[in-house]
Formats: structure tokens, C-alpha cells, sequence
């Protein structure tokens, strides 16, 4: 899964890529990144 890490400013792959759900009942995607180590977060589609 690719998500934009915003201190390298480019799309990395995810490590530790794991699926969750928010508050709100919407799932998203949680892992780091392989460069720099930050977190990364995408949320998924409604499917």
C-alpha cells in the first residue's frame, strides 16, 4: 500500500502496513515509512 509521507514530500510503499477503523466507522491504513521511519496514514474507500 502506497501512502505520501509529508517529510520525504514523495509516495513510499508502507512497512508494518495494518488495517484499522476510525472513529467513525471508516476503515484506513496505518504503517511507516521506510525512509524516515514517520507514520503514514491513508484512509481506504467506503468499500
Amino acid at each position: 500500500m502506497e501512502a505520501y509521507c509529508v517529510k520525504c514530500k514523495a509516495k513510499k510503499e508502507m512497512q508494518e502496513a495494518e488495517e484499522v477503523t476510525m472513529k467513525n466507522g471508516r476503515k484506513a491504513m496505518k504503517g511507516k515509512c521506510p525512509a524516515c521511519g514517520t507514520s503514514l496514514f491513508r484512509i481506504l474507500g467506503n468499500k
